[in-house]
């Protein structure tokens, strides 16, 4: 629950946010078939002994935010402009996991939702215990897609771990100078 009075630099200056979003991370355990294709079952009921089996291994077929593989990359990506602050909320049920922007960084870093406390500064990846939630501010400063990931690769590129957002503006050559115009990966 984020404080009333707002989030501050922990030396009291208050901190705005231009939009939030909100990256549930969570894993699942979806039995295979003797082929290895994923399992359907005609209800959740049907499932259980399989799903148990798969579970007690601990060893996840998917790894994804906001519930699904592809839920906020592509269309489903989460927009903001050059000079936004975006403060990222994200929560793990289960698991440990490390969120990344790649490309930025946080700012300011709230970790295990403790908004009263002073927040860490400029981290580039930051810890997310299972059961808890972290908090990230990051003004973004230059267009194109930022990738935010669990640094698990693994998780993130094979699993589905990964997020994506969209940042509209003009380049700032003060800060990088573009050599060509983002454009898609050949």
């Amino acid at each position: 629950v984020l404080p009333r009075v707002g989030l501050s630099d922990g030396a009291g200056k208050p901190l705005k946010d231009d939009r939030v979003y909100y990256v549930g991370e969570q894993d699942f355990y979806v039995p295979r078939d003797a082929s290895g294709a994923f399992k359907t079952y005609d209800s959740a009921a049907d499932s259980y002994v399989d799903a148990m089996e798969v579970m007690h291994k601990l060893i996840p077929t998917h790894v994804v935010f906001n519930g699904a593989v592809g839920a906020l990359t592509g269309k489903n990506a989460m927009p903001a402009k050059v000079g936004e602050s975006v403060l990222i909320i994200h929560s793990s049920a289960m698991r440990d996991t490390r969120p990344h922007i790649i490309g930025g960084h946080g700012d300011y870093v709230w970790l295990m939702g403790k908004f009263a406390n002073a927040p860490l500064r400029d981290l580039e990846t930051w810890a997310v215990p299972g059961g808890s939630a972290a908090a990230a501010l990051y003004t973004f400063r230059q267009p194109g897609v930022y990738a935010y990931v669990n640094h698990n690769l693994i998780e993130a590129v094979e699993l589905g771990a990964t997020a994506h957002f969209r940042v509209e503006g003009k380049w700032n050559d003060d800060l990088m100078t573009q050599v060509r115009r983002p454009g898609p990966i050949a």
